[in-house]
């Protein structure tokens, strides 16, 4: 079989799936994500036996550290996986939910309802708990969802499928409501990305070379970021130990995740205290700084940054510093470098917290909190299949809601249009 009909019969396995789910109830679908979190953790040996083999692949292929943390498995985060199934399955399901209705002077009522988008193909890089995370995440919402990940977690990908799909057949659900496209090469995405009226929505995960290529050549909308360039701004009313642990988290903590600190931002009025030893604790954890010329004056050690730096999504320890006048100064810096992903400012005046809130036009803006907590399961969303910074249907990290789209529906007792 080539490969155009190869996703062609791949994408009708998803349609087919999606028909199965729409019958599915709302306890019939947490019963599902209940049995399915059981199953991984019942086959953690396994995945960890199969992530192995992708590990091996990913060392010799000379894969970055970011990256092959990225896609290694442990007991504990399959059992993040597990808790994230779980998770969703506790969740209020936001099919079928009528919101916004009104009365019209001719009587009727008119509101909007939550239904499900269709066939969702995911495509992104390592990290196989995305599998999970999606597989969940579309499932409860109706959803088929066709996954597509890099060829160096494809080992880990097909066992985690091969474990959900059984729990749906044991279900009597189609087990095209996981489907997984395993064809080796690019080709196979570029072919996807071309079924307009199977694939309903296109949501690419990873380095922004892969999202801008899906974005140029998708027939189908797609949700994504094509970078996560973060910053926290400590400013002169910050308390400053609170200030160097959420930095340090913010950078150390998880730095090849998109919600890692890129640049740290710093009042020029508490520079002298806090720099010299927050840039020491950074260096004593391998990070390599990256300095404006007055960090360069506290920390002589720092090397020379560059304009272009501050534009960089390093997903490693390396952390651009700059010394600014102001907030007017770190927002106008964060105005021309960001990438409207996630951005901090720590501070003790409410004011200027709220200005911040308000003018720092990013998918998510935090107040005395890391940039890492931008992430679908610490705001409540159970998963989440992905952030987004377009301004269009949803943004910032995606969860049950940003999965489904709405409907009008109206209740009349005879009208008609005059």
């Amino acid at each position: 079989m080539d490969i155009k009909r190869f996703v062609l019969e791949k994408a009708k396995e998803a349609g087919a799936g999606a028909r199965s789910l729409a019958t599915a109830s709302s306890q019939l679908k947490n019963d599902v994500l209940g049995a399915m979190a059981e199953a991984l953790r019942e086959h953690s040996a396994d995945l960890i036996e199969e992530n192995a083999k992708d590990l091996e692949y990913a060392r010799k292929k000379g894969l970055s550290s970011a990256m092959i943390d990225r896609l290694a498995l442990t007991g504990k985060r399959i059992d993040e996986m597990a808790g994230g199934l779980a998770a969703v399955a506790q969740l209020p399901d936001p099919v079928g939910e009528i919101i916004t209705m009104r009365q019209r002077p001719n009587g009727m009522t008119v509101g909007r309802m939550r239904v499900p988008i269709g066939v969702i193909a995911m495509i992104y890089e390592s990290r196989p708990n995305v599998t999970a995370d999606a597989s969940s995440l579309c499932l409860k919402t109706g959803n088929a969802v066709i996954l597509r990940g890099g060829s160096e977690a494809l080992n880990s990908n097909r066992m985690v499928v091969r474990i959900l799909q059984g729990v749906l057949q044991q279900f009597g659900i189609h087990p095209g409501a996981v489907t997984y496209l395993d064809a080796p090469g690019h080709e196979a995405v570029l072919e996807m990305i071309k079924l307009e009226g199977l694939i309903d929505l296109v949501i690419p995960r990873g380095g922004e070379g892969l999202i801008r290529t899906v974005t140029e050549n998708s027939r189908i909308p797609v949700l994504k970021h094509y970078k996560g360039v973060c910053h926290v701004f400590v400013d002169r009313e910050a308390e400053l130990k609170m200030a160097g642990d959420i930095c340090f988290n913010a950078k150390v903590q998880r730095p090849g995740t998109c919600n890692a600190m890129e640049t740290m931002l710093v009042d020029e009025a508490i520079a002298k205290k806090f720099l010299p030893k927050m840039l020491k604790r950074f260096a004593a954890a391998g990070v390599v700084i990256k300095g404006c010329a007055a960090t360069r004056v506290l920390f002589p050690e720092a090397k020379k940054i560059a304009e272009g730096d501050y534009r960089m999504e390093y997903l490693d320890l390396i952390l651009n510093v700059r010394v600014v006048k102001d907030m007017d100064e770190a927002m106008a810096h964060i105005a021309a470098y960001g990438s409207l992903h996630t951005d901090v400012i720590v501070t003790g005046d409410y004011a200027k917290a709220m200005r911040f809130v308000r003018e720092v036009d990013s998918s998510a803006v935090l107040v005395n909190a890391s940039t890492r907590l931008n992430d679908g399961f610490q705001f409540g969303l159970g998963a989440e299949i992905g952030i987004s910074t377009d301004k269009i249907h949803a943004r910032g990290p995606m969860g049950l809601e940003e999965l489904t789209c709405t409907k009008f529906v109206v209740f009349g007792n005879g009208q008609l249009r005059q």
